[in-house]
């Protein structure tokens, strides 16, 4: 396992993807089901708690994706529904803050009291991402975070966003890193031809 002192003293950049990296995109969707269930209690009458079980089940076995039609399928719900459902996972008040994962909040706050910079590089919808940025316990490191939506400009592993990202910030390839956890970062970042590691390596 790597510690930040291990790391070239050369980086003065770090890019971070947010989900499955600061923290785990399961605290956030575990919560959208949750109410997205306690309003189908209220307006169909379904069990919230067999709901929310049922909705987590499917998340683990067949991905995020999956959930909604399983759920429409199992409790027979109107499409209607759909909407609602992608509301919520854009827009959720959460009842309890987004903790960032303990290594990863370590490592920021060596990298600010070095007074290295950092990014936040994250695919997904942009407003969604946003919501889950601002729901964060980020400990005071708010104003150290400099924040980019691939997709308002190109997804990764297309390198569009880190190639902007590099010009605005008048960085060099060499002295950025990479932290990803995904083929898709990792691919974005070979592409960059900037250095690239796993949150586990750390």
């Amino acid at each position: 396992m790597m510690k930040y002192s291990d790391i070239d003293p050369r980086k003065n950049a770090f890019i971070f993807e947010l989900d499955e990296v600061l923290y785990p995109e399961k605290d956030y969707l575990y919560q959208v089901y949750y109410l997205f269930t306690a309003f189908l209690e209220y307006v169909e009458l379904i069990d919230a708690k067999e709901a929310t079980a049922f909705m987590i089940n499917t998340y683990l076995s067949e991905g995020k994706g999956a959930v909604f039609e399983g759920l429409k399928e199992k409790f027979n719900l109107d499409e209607k529904y759909r909407q609602n459902f992608d509301q919520l996972n854009k827009t959720a008040k959460l009842p309890l803050k987004l903790l960032l994962d303990q290594n990863m909040l370590k490592l920021l706050q060596e990298i600010v009291v070095d007074r290295k910079k950092i990014f936040i590089v994250t695919n997904g919808n942009p407003e969604q991402q946003l919501n889950k940025i601002k729901q964060t316990e980020w400990e005071g490191l708010e104003p150290y975070l400099i924040c980019y939506f691939a997709d308002e400009i190109t997804p990764k592993p297309e390198t569009d966003c880190i190639d902007l990202l590099i010009k605005d910030h008048n960085l060099q390839r060499k002295n950025v890193l990479m932290i990803g956890n995904s083929d898709i970062d990792a691919g974005c970042a070979e592409a960059c031809g900037v250095d690239y590691i796993k949150p586990n390596e750390l």
